[in-house]
């Protein structure tokens, strides 16, 4: 019996989380998966509840549970309020509470949206790696940090700083991945002018002496940003810093057609994990059934991998996925000529009939 906390947050979280359930409810009537399911605030929605975007109750949830399931959280109504008052800040303080420090973000092109992507099929065709992303550290939580006002005019600062056994352990967790895919690792950095990052390449370099079978290189992040754009499949698996492997992976996310169609985890130590699509609430497009709920669906296909240990179902899952694409299947963002275009809700039910 697992128990799952499911956050749909705002936007059009809600949209893509209901067609999520809907794949959960099928495993559970189907395959015996015994999920047992909580749901609970996060974001701009919680902040209009209960004046925080992160409520204890949620938290408290969180930790009895046994992963989470996010929507998104963010929205333009929330965009004037104190900066810890907005969405994103409960969002970071989730991580930061729950210890998710481990972020995976898989960047892998099917097959059937080749031509869905902005650059050639030659060069993204057979796509398949995987960033990962250092996430409760660096300058998203480094202090000092603010806005002030010095020789008469405003200063804005932020920290980047990591503590090496910060570094380490987000390297160990890109070399143990590594070892169950091409056995590649590349970490990006900027160790040229930020020292910090010269820190950074020193612990890679001390942590890769555990995986002598693992080959370790290094680039630049402007280097980076550049190769994934020009020679994507170059790379195996890519473990970089927060800032920079948020920027890399939605960067990653457009070579395969669409922002919508990637999910992501998020793990701490223990295997704990948050499961959510890396894109954003798009709250242009909530309540209009166009979303694509693919990588929420896909985000449930990670937490039976990567905190349930249910191998089996995160395959057929995947599978339906791509049984509904082989059929001509398609939402607004990754449609293309020829397609049949559905909106979130049929998208939805046909990953469900494809798995059931």
């Amino acid at each position: 019996m697992s128990e799952i906390l499911i956050l749909p947050g705002d936007g059009i979280g809600q949209e893509i989380i209901t067609q999520a359930l809907k794949v959960i409810d099928c495993l559970n009537a189907d395959f015996n998966l015994g999920m047992t399911l909580e749901h609970g605030l996060v974001g701009g929605s919680a902040y209009d509840e209960t004046g925080s975007p992160l409520p204890q109750v949620t938290l408290d949830v969180a930790r009895q549970c046994d992963s989470i399931l996010l929507g998104a959280v963010g929205g333009y109504q929330w965009a004037s309020l104190e900066r810890n008052l907005r969405p994103e800040r409960g969002l970071l303080e989730l991580r930061a509470e729950m210890d998710l420090f481990s972020n995976l973000r898989p960047a892998i092109l099917y097959p059937q949206l080749a031509s869905a992507s902005t650059l050639k099929e030659e060069v993204v065709l057979g796509l398949d790696l995987m960033i990962v992303r250092e996430l409760v550290s660096g300058i998203y939580f480094g202090k000092p940090r603010g806005v002030e006002v010095r020789n008469g005019q405003k200063y804005g600062f932020n920290t980047a700083a990591y503590y090496e056994s910060e570094i380490r352990r987000i390297g160990h967790a890109a070399f143990k991945i590594a070892q169950l895919r091409d056995k590649r690792v590349c970490s990006v950095d900027k160790a040229n002018v930020l020292e910090v990052c010269e820190l950074w390449r020193e612990v890679m370099i001390d942590v890769a002496k555990d995986y002598p079978n693992i080959e370790l290189t290094h680039m630049y992040v402007d280097n980076a940003a550049m190769q994934l754009v020009k020679t994507p499949k170059q790379f195996d698996v890519i473990v970089t810093s927060n800032l920079f492997g948020d920027v890399l992976s939605d960067c990653a996310a457009m070579l395969t057609g669409s922002i919508g169609m990637l999910p992501s985890a998020s793990l701490n130590q223990d295997g704990f994990g948050m499961y959510e699509p890396i894109h954003g609430s798009a709250p242009d497009i909530a309540g209009k059934d166009i979303a694509n709920p693919l990588a929420a669906i896909l985000s449930v296909a990670m937490m039976l991998r990567y905190s349930l240990n249910q191998i089996d179902l995160a395959l057929k899952i995947e599978v339906a996925v791509n049984t509904v694409l082989d059929k001509g299947y398609r939402t607004q963002d990754i449609a293309t000529e020829g397609s049949m275009v559905v909106g979130t809700n049929e998208m939805g039910d046909l990953v469900v009939e494809a798995l059931a």
